[in-house]
């Protein structure tokens, strides 16, 4: 009997945390339970499992099974999009990988404390991105990094000691450049125009915002992410949005943001490619993203080999078209879209307190 208490138990957890993760609120309580579907997923399966096995008396049997076979199903639908049964949204490149027309993104969040600053080096020289961008640098992170000017003349370079500091390092010219604080104080994006050897341009956003933790609002996180979209979405330029967002893609706001920036993630129909936590297997999911305009094709994207980060760096490679090709586009946004993001951006630019986590590498 006592099996059966813990199988009820462990059930009604998976299947609460399941329906909470829907909640449109903008709190990190409600918001973190969207990040584990995939884990949520695998120990549900269990429970059906020991349930198969352990329980014979009927008025245990069904319900639990029928309430682990919600929490599977509801869990699957919604990752189901990054794998290969869906189609995918980003078409791949058929031409020159190593046209003029072509960029390399390499996204690496370094992790402030680790000072492994040479692995985070190598691989850059390895991979060889016309764009470096590195997170969660510091100026002893900033000087260290400062050997790649000699390929990547191009710097925007944004120290910090909180853990959100950035820095780019670009082999392609960059203009039109900004640093700024979208929602909370020293919590920066950067924002360029870069150009490409064919001298087309398109628009970097490169965003680091806020986590969500289970004690404060997810406003910092979400209202950045939503005045990204507006950015992108009355900008004339193609764009490309990367950087560690501290979302997961399958989130609510990670696809609210999709439908109103209009936006593809490279990752549906191709795969999860978690990046967070480098450090435990069991614990990862998908934090560091790009998502770019459909007139991009995707040339290669992979999951870059840890650095003595808890995040694996990402690399992205794109081709820049003259218009936007057949795709499987996110869907249109809708005026109750329109609505929850001015609330959630009204009430981002209310926030009176720091930062989340600017002691948390200290």
């Amino acid at each position: 009997m006592a099996a059966h208490w813990v199988i009820a138990a462990g059930t009604l957890m998976l299947l609460a945390a399941t329906l909470v993760s829907f909640l449109h609120v903008p709190h990190g309580f409600v918001r973190s339970f969207a990040f584990p579907r995939l884990q949520i997923l695998v120990l549900a399966l269990l429970l059906a499992g020991a349930t198969l096995v352990l329980i014979r008396e009927p008025h245990w049997f069904w319900p639990l099974l029928a309430a682990q076979a919600g929490t599977i199903l509801v869990q699957a639908v919604s990752i189901a999009q990054f794998t290969p049964l869906r189609p995918r949204q980003s078409q791949g490149w058929k031409g020159d990988p190593d046209g003029p027309n072509t960029v390399s993104v390499l996204s690496a969040n370094v992790k402030m404390s680790n000072r492994d600053y040479g692995r985070a080096i190598e691989a850059t020289r390895r991979l060889d991105p016309d764009i470096a961008v590195f997170m969660e640098t510091d100026a002893a992170w900033v000087e260290a990094l400062r050997q790649l000017e000699n390929s990547h003349p191009h710097v925007v370079a944004h120290p910090l000691d909180n853990a959100y500091g950035l820095v780019l390092f670009s082999r392609l010219p960059l203009s039109e450049t900004s640093v700024q604080d979208l929602v909370m104080e020293e919590v920066p994006s950067i924002i360029t125009a870069v150009t490409l050897q064919d001298g087309r341009r398109f628009r970097l956003y490169v965003v680091h915002p806020e986590p969500p933790v289970p004690y404060e609002d997810s406003l910092g996180r979400d209202g950045e992410l939503l005045k990204v979209a507006d950015l992108v979405d009355r900008d004339p330029l193609p764009a490309i949005v990367c950087g560690d967002l501290n979302d997961v893609a399958w989130s609510n706001t990670t696809r609210m943001f999709q439908r109103l920036s209009r936006l593809l993630d490279p990752r549906i129909g191709r795969g999860f490619y978690n990046t967070f936590d480098a450090r435990f297997v069991f614990l990862r999911w998908p934090l560091d993203h790009l998502f770019h305009d459909a007139r991009f094709q995707l040339v290669a994207m992979k999951r870059v080999p840890n650095i003595g980060s808890d995040h694996f760096p990402m690399f992205f490679k794109l081709a820049l078209t003259d218009v936007a090709p057949e795709a499987n586009p996110p869907p249109e946004d809708d005026e109750a879209d329109r609505a929850e993001s001015r609330e959630i951006q009204k009430q981002a630019d209310e926030l009176d307190r720091e930062a989340i986590g600017v002691d948390w590498e200290k």
